[in-house]
């Protein structure tokens, strides 16, 4: 099912030092906007987000309590049952309602969540191809929401 890591997160202090540092090290710049940079790891494949605030020092940040473990969209698609039968379980990502898969068209992934037996956040996620023509959706869709309307594209 894991295939290797999608990606890790660190809180930073100041995003402008940290960047700069990260850069130096040779990782590329993905994404970025005005608290939160991506360098990819590998690129296409795995990235490390840094997240600036002042969440840096209370004893909790998500960035320091999450990790995305990369998977093929078809074991996301089954994942669900895959962590029933290790006895795992999914849980709802932020202010989502229900354990199931979703897509964000936006960031080109797919993805389900559920937390480890300390309560870390872990995610089990892949990249989808996106029309530019979707490109512009925010919404989070579930995977049989994303299927009808991609197909229409392909």
């Amino acid at each position: 099912m894991i295939q290797g890591l999608y990606e890790a997160h660190l809180p930073v202090k100041n995003l402008e030092t940290s960047m700069a540092f990260y850069s130096k090290l040779g990782l590329k710049l993905a994404w970025r906007d005005e608290d939160t940079a991506f360098y990819w790891i590998e690129e296409g494949l795995s990235w490390l987000g840094l997240w600036e605030g002042s969440e840096y020092e209370t004893p909790y940040h998500p960035s320091l309590r999450h990790i995305a473990f990369r998977v093929a969209y078809d074991d996301l698609k089954r994942s669900l049952d895959w962590l029933a039968s290790i006895e795992v379980e999914a849980v709802p990502f932020g202010s989502r309602s229900t354990v199931q898969p979703f897509v964000r068209p936006n960031q080109g992934n797919a993805s389900v969540y559920f937390n480890d037996p300390d309560g870390n956040s872990l995610e089990l996620i892949c990249y989808i191809e996106v029309p530019d023509e979707l490109r512009h959706i925010t919404d989070k869709l579930s995977l049989n929401e994303w299927e009808k309307l991609s197909g229409v594209f392909s």
